[in-house]
């Protein structure tokens, strides 16, 4: 037996059990998740279209993305994206879904008009877009193009980031990216500048009636 095998047979012999931490409960409550969401996120200069239904969120995305003249997409694989014939709906758009092409994705996001992702939360607290990253989802597509549009169901509302952590059940995913408004920054004298170091506009488009 080497030191190192000893060592661990040492610390294996001084394992006890120990009764685990309560599941976490938050201490904040909030009458309507959504308008809560809605309200923190407007606060810190994001936008937030709040619709009925998965329909209609498409059709308001086909709206911006008009308003936005856009002619170069990027989008993740996150439902419902995946599930949507993008180019036939909008086919006069050139999209780029990340990990479906053998070319550059850096450079397609360098010079897309917007990038698209779904959501796996959205955080009333802080207004916040949680995005992970994986097979088929890109962090480029939502931090390189001068807009980025997530579009997200009242269901994957929650109150905060420790609730949603709590009530995953299942590993975290190897990256997270956490989006409260467009990005943000400020110099020595606290000047606020936006889309310096990101987008210069996050869009939520939030469908369902329900709060969560």
């Amino acid at each position: 037996m080497n030191d190192r095998e000893q060592i661990l047979a040492i610390l294996r012999q001084q394992t006890r059990p120990a009764d685990h931490p309560a599941a976490w409960q938050s201490r904040r409550q909030f009458d309507d998740l959504a308008q809560r969401f809605i309200a923190a996120l407007t606060e810190a200069h994001g936008e937030v279209h709040h619709v009925d239904s998965l329909d209609a969120a498409l059709a308001m995305l086909g709206d911006l993305l008009t308003g936005l003249s856009a002619r170069r997409v990027a989008v993740n694989a996150d439902s419902p994206l995946d599930a949507t014939d993008l180019a036939g709906r909008w086919p006069a758009v050139q999209w780029r879904m990340a990990g479906q092409e053998n070319d550059d994705l850096r450079a397609f996001c360098a010079a897309a008009d917007a990038g698209i992702t779904g959501a796996d939360a959205l955080l009333a607290e802080t207004g916040t877009v949680v995005i992970s990253s994986g097979p088929g989802k890109s962090r480029l597509v939502p931090l390189l193009p001068p807009v980025h549009i997530a579009l997200a169901s009242t269901s994957s509302l929650t109150t905060d980031l420790f609730t949603w952590t709590a009530a995953r059940g299942q590993a975290m995913p190897s990256s997270l990216t956490l989006v409260s408004g467009p990005s943000k920054t400020a110099d020595i004298e606290q000047t606020m500048a936006i889309g310096v170091h990101g987008p210069k506009r996050l869009i939520v488009i939030l469908y369902g009636r329900g709060e969560r």
